[in-house]
């Protein structure tokens, strides 16, 4: 077996050396070849396809998080290169939701035996960006975009925009077009989902399905104390989920039209504002190796 690693050295501030050592020891017990690309921030898109090209592995290593794994599905889509996720990032949202161990040897041991592929789908998103996992406009959006442009990280900067969000939540008129029908709604975020849930788990929907061919769009209305404290319980049991101030559409295309420019994220990237996006599939593209483990399998 050839095996490419792909790592992004900085991903959610943790410390790759102690897995890549361990993975270096259990390639070299099982005569395993294997290369490392680590992404630079600097023509990643370029470097890693060459390398890939050069030396044709059996199967791709993910290293990181949610970014570095909507990095590997953008570049592998559409080629004959499967690839498997170690989750070591700050979220790790899609590995959670594909039922991916969560220690990184472990699923770094999964990737190597398992002989099962399934075929992920990505979104397409204004025609320039794809989107593997969830992004929205709204709340949401906008306490990503605050945090990012704030030199100072951590939990308590989170929490000050979050608690800065709930405070002073603004609903904006939204039109959605999907599945010949119109609709119009008052929202405080829209989300387009490729599965179910954030990366803190706390789900959004519960038929989103990132292997089925069709995405969701959820629009949430507004929050109320209620909501908040079942958005919270229902990350540890569905049965609290609450949707009753939300709507759900299941799609294969979409528009979506806002009153006024919004901020937009994708797989947590600001992408920065716009006033329509549109959503399609583009289902199957990414063959990524899992097991029985995975709840949509």
């Amino acid at each position: 077996m050839k095996l490419l690693f792909l790592v992004n050295p900085i991903s959610g501030g943790v410390d790759k050396t102690p897995f890549m050592e361990v993975a270096h020891q259990l390639c070299n017990k099982y005569g395993i070849d294997f290369q490392v690309f680590e992404t630079t921030g600097n023509n990643d898109k370029e470097c890693f396809e060459k390398q890939l090209n050069d030396y044709q592995p059996d199967r791709v290593a993910v290293v990181g998080g949610d970014g570095t794994v909507q990095f590997a599905s953008i570049a592998l889509q559409g080629t004959r290169y499967t690839m498997g996720i170690v989750p070591l990032g700050s979220a790790n949202g899609m590995a959670e939701e594909l039922g991916i161990n969560s220690d990184p040897t472990e699923a770094f041991k999964d990737l190597l035996l398992s002989q099962m592929t399934v075929s992920l789908d990505l979104l397409q998103v204004n025609k320039t960006h794809q989107l593997l996992h969830i992004g929205d406009v709204g709340t949401n959006a906008e306490l990503v975009n605050k945090y990012e442009n704030d030199p100072n990280r951590g939990m308590m900067t989170y929490a000050k925009y979050l608690l800065g969000e709930l405070v002073n939540l603004a609903p904006f008129e939204v039109k959605i077009e999907a599945n010949g029908e119109s609709i119009e709604k008052s929202a405080i975020m829209v989300a387009i989902c490729n599965a179910q849930k954030y990366g803190t788990g706390i789900p959004l929907n519960l038929s989103g399905n990132p292997l089925d061919g069709q995405f969701e769009l959820v629009v949430i209305e507004k929050l109320s104390v209620k909501s908040v404290i079942n958005a919270g319980l229902s990350k540890f049991d569905p049965r609290f989920f609450d949707d009753e101030h939300s709507t759900i559409i299941t799609t294969r295309e979409a528009c979506i039209c806002l009153e006024t420019p919004r901020v937009l994220q994708l797989d947590g990237e600001v992408i920065g504002e716009v006033e329509t996006i549109d959503v399609s599939i583009l289902p199957g593209v990414v063959q990524l190796i899992t097991h029985q483990d995975n709840p949509y399998v």
